[in-house]
């Protein structure tokens, strides 16, 4: 049989795959813990599930054996009024992960440049190299805060510099970006992607949305989503607002009907139902805040400030890779791990309802009073 290994792309063989999260039933079987009883609290997901609306949209589709509108007309309109932002500047997809893989292979060509923030979302590096791009990085501040400073010193230095990634609020830690800071960003000569997918939690704390500068300032992208907003992580549907040049051509390269039907309509119901949305947000913020403040108790954790549906918590004195493994082997409590650059030994923690935080701080409390196995 003749090799035909060598067509693939060197830059896609040397690249560091995405790493999602294991899925929930493959979990619940190597942990032998029922599913009912594993507390899911590492991908910042909404445990409350979809609105009511958005299920009954489903069980009542009617059109399953037809193409999907490729242009989501209905859901753009309704998006509209939800935002304030015009339909035209609106484009919908399959989560917000393609609509940042379609921004990336609308702008880039080989080896343009691609600067990131990180520690956040590990989407921005993947789509980035998956488009040949140049990935660059400033590393955020001690305090997580963006530097826009090194940003500014990076693009003055660095020729074909084309997109500026802010995920605010940032996963993995919560923090939000100011708009003076996000101002000078838009002042530079490059295409700004905010990424707004938890904007709604920070909302509660009186955040702001930047959704409707898209009017104003024709390098600014904002990316959202309706996976923690309405619980449809799922049936991946995201949303963005895009400047009016960029928007035609995502609308030619995109897959023709990306957006599928029961999505579709399930995020047309959610909108539908903004008060459901609104209520489960209060209630995972407020869940959130009581999280941080009882993880404050342990001395084994420094809980940061979040303005979003997580915390992210330093793992004191204690290596949290273990600490992680403990909580999910005994215990079938799910936490994000996390050891790299800028972010060494660090756990991020999903906000749930208020049975899954009981039995989370049940468990640390039981690792808390054996170190066996989790000193360093």
């Amino acid at each position: 049989m003749r090799n035909f290994s060598n067509f693939i792309r060197p830059d896609i063989i040397s690249m560091t795959p995405y790493t999602p999260i294991v899925p929930f039933e493959v979990l619940s079987e190597e942990l032998g813990f029922p599913a009912e009883e594993i507390v899911k609290l590492d991908a910042n997901e909404n445990p409350y599930g979809p609105s009511p609306k958005a299920l009954e949209a489903i069980a009542n589709g009617k059109y399953f054996h037809i193409y999907p509108d490729p242009e989501s007309s209905i859901l753009r309109e309704k998006l509209a009024d939800y935002t304030g932002v015009p339909a035209d500047y609106l484009l919908t997809g399959m989560g917000a992960d393609e609509l940042i893989d379609l921004v990336l292979r609308v702008v880039l060509s080989p080896d343009d440049k691609v600067i990131d923030s990180p520690p956040s979302f590990g989407m921005y590096p993947f789509s980035t190299h998956v488009n040949s791009g140049q990935y660059l990085t400033v590393q955020r501040n001690d305090d997580f805060s963006i530097n826009v400073e090194g940003i500014e010193a990076l693009v003055a230095q660095e020729p074909n510099v084309k997109i500026v990634f802010a995920c605010s609020p940032n996963n993995p830690n919560g923090g939000v970006i100011s708009q003076d800071d996000l101002k000078r960003l838009l002042d530079l000569p490059v295409l700004v992607v905010l990424d707004e997918a938890y904007i709604e939690f920070a909302a509660v704390d009186g955040v702001e949305s930047c959704i409707k500068w898209v009017e104003d300032y024709d390098n600014l992208c904002v990316l959202r989503t309706f996976s923690k907003l309405a619980a449809l992580a799922g049936l991946r549907v995201g949303y963005g607002a895009f400047p009016k040049w960029l928007v035609p051509n995502m609308m030619k390269i995109k897959q023709p009907y990306n957006v599928n039907h029961a999505a579709d309509l399930a995020a047309r119901a959610s909108l539908d139902d903004k008060d459901y949305l609104d209520e489960k947000v209060q209630t995972l913020v407020a869940e959130r805040k009581k999280m941080s403040a009882l993880l404050e108790k342990f001395h084994c954790l420094k809980p940061l400030p979040s303005y979003s549906n997580f915390v992210l918590c330093e793992v004191q004195g204690r290596d949290a890779g273990i600490f992680k493994q403990r909580l999910q082997d005994e215990f079938g409590v799910l936490v994000r791990y996390y050891n790299k650059p800028g972010l060494s030994n660090f756990i991020r923690i999903s906000a749930g309802r208020p049975q899954d935080t009981e039995k989370l701080v049940a468990a640390i409390q039981h690792i808390q009073d054996n170190r066996l196995g989790v000193n360093r």
